[in-house]
């Protein structure tokens, strides 16, 4: 019998349906996420000058509002893939991986709401009403809160994702049909953003920016998923438990 029957792994995806659809996403990821971070927004957002962001922003809104749209397709693309890899990794621990998954949900949900900060400020500046009311300088402020919030709340979020990082690769190393070099490389990877976006709040004069490096085990894992997710054979019962 195999883990494709309802009785054994419930409706869902099969292994290599989760695989595609998990490289997919991250695929478009590593697209739309060097666009808003990389491009739009350190172009737009000049760090300590709220005066000249909002001027930047007020300038440019089609491509503030397109940095918008491309973290929005970021953080919906992780929810998507958290549904994927829950599928891909439910025959190693149908429990762990479903935690796995809530993990990048929840770091998914809490960016989404830290995106609304940038919707927020795209509001603060467009409307003349607002600096009637609140003034040049006060307005400045709250634009600077917002953009800084933003960039904590995200932040910090990373933490979590990092965690779902750290046990992803954990059953990527179980799985039996993924290289265990990734789960290895995922693991790492994951403790590389834990320990990265802490660096602020716990050893804020240490350099960590050597980490980097370990990011590019998810560009590893997504190519794998995208040239060899189509030839991952259903695994057994048996092989199943054993891999348990």
């Amino acid at each position: 019998m195999s883990l494709t029957n309802p009785a054994v792994r419930g409706e869902g995806l099969t292994l290599r349906q989760a695989a595609l659809i998990a490289g997919i996403g991250l695929l478009i990821m590593v697209a739309t996420t060097p666009f808003a971070e990389y491009l739009i927004y350190p172009k737009l957002v000049i760090r300590g000058d709220a005066a000249q962001t909002a001027e930047n922003i007020l300038a440019h809104r089609g491509l503030f509002l397109a940095g918008i749209f491309g973290y929005l397709i970021t953080f919906l693309c992780d929810v998507l893939v958290a549904w994927a890899l829950f599928f891909l990794l439910v025959p190693v621990n149908r429990a762990l991986s479903l935690l796995t998954a809530w993990l990048r949900l929840v770091y998914a949900a809490i960016a989404l709401f830290a995106l609304l900060k940038l919707v927020t400020v795209f509001r603060l500046v467009t409307t003349p009403d607002y600096l009637t009311v609140f003034g040049a300088d006060p307005l400045h402020a709250q634009v600077k809160l917002l953009l800084d919030s933003f960039r904590y709340e995200w932040s910090m979020s990373l933490v979590i994702f990092g965690m779902h990082l750290v046990l992803l690769g954990y059953l990527v190393y179980r799985s039996g049909y993924i290289p265990r070099i990734i789960g290895l490389l995922l693991t790492i990877d994951g403790l590389g953003w834990v320990i990265y976006c802490l660096q602020p709040y716990l050893y804020p004069n240490a350099h960590v920016g050597f980490i980097f490096i370990t990011f590019f085990a998810e560009l590893i894992f997504m190519l794998w998923l995208l040239i060899r997710g189509w030839k991952i054979e259903e695994p057994t019962v048996n092989s199943a438990s054993a891999s348990s």
